[in-house]
């Protein structure tokens, strides 16, 4: 995952970089089940969406959602669950209104991920994924919250409840915020997927700190946020179990402890 925030206009290649768009490419070779990105012009517009189950390195658009200028974008790179098919409705990300989402993550057993849904919200999946459940879930709290961020952090203090040791690493885009879950601590690679991911030349951190989430806010002001194998060591890690929510208006940061009060920073 990587997404960015900007005062004005950039791109993934832009912010990505030289070294940063080849280290993507490599990770494209392993994360080959589809991809996707959402990006907003300007805050207060809705995202737009762009994503393929095709494998990022032999889809055309690809490369154009990479130079897409915007004011704020994520891109998804999707490495699928074993028995979770690679289709377009399992897709990241998934857009509900004005909200998408996007998931690292593995939620098992999906059943008891589905317990957790409304019927409503059970009937109205597209996909096969417990990713699109676990936005299903964020989509139910935020009428009963004060902001799709709080909303978010509900979601996710709920989830992992359930599955103490799971990854629910995810950003979110809307008109206002990049929204980010950083929680992941317990969380590892099962053996299958280590042994997969040693066929591919990746970057060193990629395996060892699979789910680590890195930030940094660059001198023009534009946030930056990745999965490790795209982030530069000299960047902060995010603090763990906490959501990060950035402005679209002026960068500001908000941060949420999943197990404590909400308490607003400016970083």
């Amino acid at each position: 995952m990587f997404g960015f925030v900007s005062p004005g206009a950039s791109s993934v290649a832009d912010s990505l970089g030289a070294r940063g768009l080849t280290d993507l490419h490599a990770l494209a070779q392993l994360h080959a089940d589809g991809w996707g990105w959402a990006g907003i012009g300007r805050p207060g517009e809705r995202p737009e969406v762009v994503k393929s189950m095709m494998p990022a390195e032999q889809d055309a658009s690809f490369q154009a959602a990479l130079d897409s200028s915007r004011h704020a974008a994520m891109l998804h790179l999707r490495w699928a669950t074993v028995g979770i098919g690679v289709e377009q409705t399992n897709t990241h990300p998934f857009v509900a209104g004005d909200i998408t989402f996007e998931h690292n993550g593995a939620l098992k057993p999906i059943d008891t991920m589905r317990a957790l849904l409304s019927p409503r919200s059970r009937a109205a999946l597209t996909g096969a994924t417990d990713s699109e459940m676990y936005f299903a879930l964020i989509l139910e709290l935020v009428p009963h919250e004060a902001s799709v961020p709080a909303a978010v952090a509900r979601a996710a203090r709920t989830i992992r409840q359930e599955f103490p040791v799971a990854s629910l690493n995810a950003m979110l885009l809307t008109p206002e915020h990049m929204i980010v879950v950083h929680s992941s601590a317990r969380s590892a690679l099962d053996e299958i997927d280590l042994v997969e991911a040693a066929q591919f030349e990746l970057p060193d951190e990629h395996a060892e700190d699979y789910f680590a989430l890195r930030w940094s806010r660059t001198e023009d002001g534009t946030v930056l946020v990745a999965s490790s194998g795209l982030s530069e060591e000299s960047w902060a890690p995010l603090p763990t179990d906490t959501v990060m929510a950035i402005s679209l208006t002026d960068g500001s940061i908000q941060m949420l402890a999943l197990d404590a009060t909400a308490e607003e920073v400016t970083a």
